[in-house]
């Protein structure tokens, strides 16, 4: 249901029929990682010889809070992939609570209800967050129904938004790439010629730091110091698309996902979870008027927000904090954050996150 519908949004109904209270008295505060731009949007300008996409540097922002942001726009030559595998089967299963809310189609015009102060179990890994009614992996990516656009047809865009889903589900739910593993599947899927991303995937992962972090697109975890919590991974957001330049679709994936974790150490029963928000926007371009790569699409810009990942350590993986460590470090100087609030956009909710202190998230 849409913010600026005559329906009452989702969470706000569900809010009124459990009436819930609408404060975060009694959150767990847990600090976060860094917020830092890689760089910003593509300006609004005249654009290069038909068939380029260039890139404008922009100046790095410095922030200890624990958001994690990046943004990247690059030179980019791109390709529609139009032989699409779907990937099916990630992630199912639950928390053994009631029916998942109905999908995201429009940005909800509220924050999710509080829910009642439980602490996570292994068992029940969800338990006291909003993501305890979310949707497991996939099922939680809201796909809109495909239609012509730019100089693709239905099937062609239909086809485009299914490869696009199946980049996030290698990114950020597959297992292997959860616990360690280099993202091939993914890095497979994105245009090779695209140079400033191929650079910056070459250094992330052989020496990841503030400006090359493999966690600005994937999601890791150091399976020697943290694993996860059974298999699922709860999800909620939306793919939509538009015409872009040239004709291209573009296709924008604003997806908020929660890992729920224990540490590595054999019988380790304390959960703690990181909750990752990324926006990323892909463009699938015309072939007769760009350089292509069949089978790969190219990056218009990428942002990630990351709450209990790591406050200013840049690894290749995320750091998650547990009791004992929260208790040491204590609550961070900076702004306070509900990490589950998707009713604001991506910028709105970065806004003011490179401030110099690490943040407090009022619920995890």
């Amino acid at each position: 249901m849409g913010k600026d519908g005559g329906s009452i949004p989702d969470e706000e109904w569900e809010r009124f029929l459990r009436n819930a209270e609408t404060g975060t008295q009694g959150a767990p505060k847990e600090p976060s990682a860094r917020a830092r731009m890689v760089a910003r949007r593509l300006r609004e300008e005249p654009g290069p010889p038909t068939g380029w996409r260039t890139h404008q540097p922009a100046r790095r922002r410095r922030s200890k809070g624990w958001y994690a942001a990046g943004l990247l726009v690059a030179a980019g030559l791109l390709v529609v992939a139009v032989a699409p595998e779907r990937l099916a089967g990630w992630f199912g299963g639950g928390d053994g609570a009631s029916a998942p809310l109905a999908a995201e189609s429009t940005r909800p015009g509220t924050p999710p209800a509080t829910e009642s102060a439980q602490l996570p179990t292994v068992e029940q890994p969800f338990r006291g967050s909003p993501a305890v009614r979310w949707a497991d992996g996939t099922a939680g990516i809201h796909l809109p129904a495909a239609q012509a656009t730019g100089w693709m047809s239905k099937a062609q865009v239909e086809q485009a938004l299914d490869l696009s889903r199946d980049f996030l589900a290698e990114s950020s739910l597959d297992a292997g790439v959860l616990s360690g593993e280099r993202p091939q599947k993914a890095i497979a899927l994105i245009n090779p010629h695209q140079k400033d991303v191929q650079d910056y995937l070459a250094a992330a992962f052989r020496a990841p730091s503030r400006e090359d972090d493999p966690l600005l697109l994937f999601s890791r975890f150091e399976d020697s110091k943290v694993r996860l919590v059974g298999d699922v991974v709860k999800t909620r957001g939306r793919i939509a698309f538009r015409e872009g330049k040239r004709g291209a679709v573009e296709v924008t994936a604003d997806v908020t996902y929660v890992y729920p974790v224990v540490r590595a150490a054999e019988g380790s029963d304390e959960v703690a979870r990181t909750i990752v928000r990324r926006e990323v926007v892909m463009s699938w371009d015309d072939p007769a008027k760009v350089i292509v790569e069949p089978g790969t699409f190219s990056f218009v810009s990428y942002k990630v927000d990351t709450t209990n990942g790591g406050c200013d350590t840049f690894t290749g993986y995320f750091n998650p904090e547990f009791r004992a460590e929260r208790e040491t470090s204590g609550q961070g100087d900076g702004r306070r954050v509900d990490p589950y609030d998707r009713s604001d956009s991506m910028d709105e909710h970065m806004r003011g996150a490179d401030d110099e202190e690490c943040g407090t998230a009022t619920r995890s």
